[in-house]
């Protein structure tokens, strides 16, 4: 196959699976090999943006997903119901950032963390599909272990968890200090 037939089988595997799909799954699809084929869709990925196309490819960690180009989303919901808007509060927000910084992480870590109860938190995360059970901790009782989804990728625009903001030290301590001071005070209360 030549370049552009391959290119064309790329982005006809992509089309039809709608999800994300393994880079090693479609070099091994079109006959290359997984670093070709990474390289050939980064390639597509770049001319879709420069071009101002309808589509976009996007990388999900080791994986690819065509998606639509965002800017188009206006014209979208003329033709389809326009989807319910996902609310994060600041407790679930907070919920999800530990998870994601922490993951794998049980529901009693993050309670420990937090200093409250996180079912529901955790509950609307599983719901919105940002976040899943991603097995066992291997002690007493063996708690469910919580980690983020490819959606938690694509919602917030990142490659992998790798590529999450690194946490400011300063602030860190910061933190530490803040709520070293709250548990001081709720003990003298």
């Amino acid at each position: 196959m030549d370049k552009k037939e391959l290119e064309a089988a790329a982005e006809a595997i992509l089309f039809t699976m709608g999800n994300a799909v393994e880079v090693e799954r479609i070099a091994k699809a079109i006959g290359m090999s997984t670093e070709a084929t990474r390289k050939m869709l980064r390639t597509m990925k770049e001319k879709y943006e420069t071009e101002g196309r309808g589509i976009r490819l996007i990388e999900l960690e080791d994986s690819f997903q065509m998606c639509t180009n965002p800017e188009l989303y206006e014209y979208l919901i003329k033709i389809a119901k326009q989807p319910k808007k996902i609310v994060l509060t600041d407790v679930v927000l907070e919920t999800l950032s530990i998870i994601a910084y922490k993951q794998p992480i049980t529901r009693i870590e993050l309670e420990k963390i937090r200093g409250v109860k996180c079912d529901h938190a955790v509950n609307k995360l599983i719901e919105f599909n940002l976040v899943k059970e991603v097995g066992r901790l291997d002690a007493p009782g063996r708690p469910l272990l919580f980690g983020t989804t490819e959606e938690f990728l694509r919602r917030f625009g990142v490659t992998s968890i790798d590529d999450l903001p690194e946490v400011n030290p300063v602030k860190m301590e910061d933190f530490k200090a803040e709520a070293e001071e709250e548990i001081e005070m709720t003990l003298k209360v």
